[in-house]
């Protein structure tokens, strides 16, 4: 169940993710944080550089996701880098294991945001680009812009 764009308070997008992979499906789940992690999310604190996700005994998990320590944290402050469990139901989650498990898919975080007060991603079931697939995107990117400064 997607939420209305229009109710979404966007942290994070991961452009990168886009211009490395073919996004062929979308899957919104939510993540299980600790009490200063949230905090620092709020302040948008957080890398997504190399995340990932995978399917593991039925659960979801997220990898690599980087989310700076609480400045005004203290001792319960988290490890940066820990893996953390993703929220969604058992039948997506079955759906999305079926497609990691064939070649060459992968689960990668496209967007952070909150809907109401909790944290959602937008989880995307990618498959990796070539070079030239991307030269070819960029090239494509490039007249679309030439055309529209001509209009």
């Amino acid at each position: 169940m997607q939420t209305d764009p229009e109710n979404r308070k966007i942290i994070l997008t991961n452009r990168r993710a886009r211009h490395e992979y073919h996004v062929l499906e979308t899957v919104e789940v939510g993540i299980v944080l600790r009490g200063t992690e949230v905090k620092s999310v709020r302040e948008g604190k957080l890398n997504v550089q190399d995340a990932y996700a995978t399917v593991q005994e039925g659960e979801l998990l997220l990898h690599n996701l980087h989310i700076s320590p609480f400045e005004k944290g203290n001792i319960h402050n988290h490890d940066p880098i820990r893996v953390r469990k993703l929220l969604a139901h058992k039948k997506e989650i079955r759906k999305l294991a079926q497609k990691v498990h064939e070649k060459g898919f992968t689960l990668i975080p496209l967007q952070f945001y909150f809907s109401g007060r909790h944290l959602k991603i937008e989880l995307g079931v990618c498959k990796g680009k070539k070079t030239y697939d991307k030269r070819h995107a960029l090239k494509q990117r490039d007249i679309k812009r030439e055309m529209e400064r001509h209009l």
